[in-house]
């Protein structure tokens, strides 16, 4: 057992024992697997871009990115333009993604250079940023020019709503492209395909001689500095990528989800994207897609299960306070684990 532990790792024995308890304890209640699964294989496919935006991050030195609000309020614009035009399907998709892409470029390079000037308070600083941004932007949406009926207060009143559908526009896309049943389980397979792509894409690129370049100087500085590696030019290489795969993730979220949660929804976007990666096996100093895929599947597994089972046992929601209790335990596990321990 210990040895199996030790290979698992302990937090993922620990979740995963939970897990197969609440399965069996949803079976218990009859409540229908393949309803569960369904709504696993879709929340995987909309939060898995945005643990994605992770690894970059990891990889490239700066440590788990709390930053990523800033490339979601980029890509919450990108979506909003494309309403504002009423663009719709994937023409709607393809230009939000665009706009956000070509905005979170930009400021993540700037970003990156200011993460430079704060070498080791990263992750600190990089989650006080994320909550200023936010609130900065609280003030943008209250005065940002968008006149689209679907975006602005229906009744009068300044700026633009709280949650702002998008039945009219990319709501569920991905999701339903292609999509097909295994009995009663739908299978959501453009949602998968879209993180597959951008999954393959990460994996192409660390393999490639520029994203080893990155991956070393994050590694060991000092020995990429030997080798005549620029570490400063592959931390901001590295925060661009994470900056725009966290645009394309929330463009991705929302529209599996069917809304836009502007004002400070952003804020509650790291801490689970952060907890799901550390939870696959990642650690701060290195993160690969399998943990991604493993961590994503965990923790939305866990939350997806829970959420029925939990209504039914304690008559009440209590899943939100689940997702707190494992999100913040986890990264607190991994920033307190000594270097080198394993996962």
């Amino acid at each position: 057992m210990k040895e199996l532990i030790n290979k698992v790792g302990f937090p993922r024995f620990i979740i995963s024992v939970f897990l197969i308890c609440l399965i069996m304890l949803a079976i218990y209640l009859k409540i229908p697997l393949s309803g569960l699964i369904s709504d696993i294989l879709v929340r995987f496919g909309m939060n898995a871009i945005l643990v994605l935006a992770m690894i970059p991050g990891i990889q490239s030195g700066i440590g788990l990115n709390f930053n990523i609000p800033l490339g979601i309020i980029f890509g919450l614009i990108g979506a909003l333009i494309s309403i504002e035009f009423q663009l719709s399907g994937f023409t709607g998709l393809f230009v939000s993604i665009i706009i956000a892409v070509s905005l979170a470029i930009i400021a993540g390079y700037f970003y990156g250079k200011m993460l430079n000037k704060i070498k080791g308070d990263e992750m600190t600083v990089g989650n006080y940023v994320g909550y200023s941004i936010v609130s900065v932007m609280c003030i943008f949406w209250l005065v940002a020019p968008f006149t689209s009926p679907e975006l602005i207060w229906a009744y009068g009143g300044n700026g633009l709503r709280v949650t702002v559908s998008l039945e009219s526009s990319i709501a569920h896309v991905l999701n339903d492209f292609w999509h097909f049943y295994i009995g009663s389980v739908r299978i959501p397979t453009g949602l998968l395909l879209f993180f597959g792509f951008c999954a393959f894409i990460i994996w192409i690129y660390s393999r490639s001689s520029k994203g080893l370049s990155m991956i070393v100087a994050g590694s060991n500085p000092q020995f990429a500095i030997s080798n005549g590696i620029n570490v400063d030019k592959q931390r901001i290489k590295g925060t661009i990528i994470s900056t725009v795969l966290a645009a394309i993730g929330i463009i991705i979220y929302s529209q599996a989800f069917g809304f836009l949660q502007l004002y400070n929804a952003p804020l509650y976007s790291a801490m689970p994207a952060a907890a799901a990666i550390l939870i696959g096996g990642a650690t701060l100093k290195k993160a690969t897609i399998i943990h991604v895929l493993v961590g994503t599947v965990l923790f939305q597994s866990l939350l997806v299960v829970a959420l029925p089972v939990v209504n039914i046992v304690a008559e009440g929601s209590m899943s939100e306070v689940i997702r707190t209790i494992v999100s913040n335990g986890i990264i607190l596990y991994a920033l307190t684990r000594k270097e080198g321990e394993l996962a």
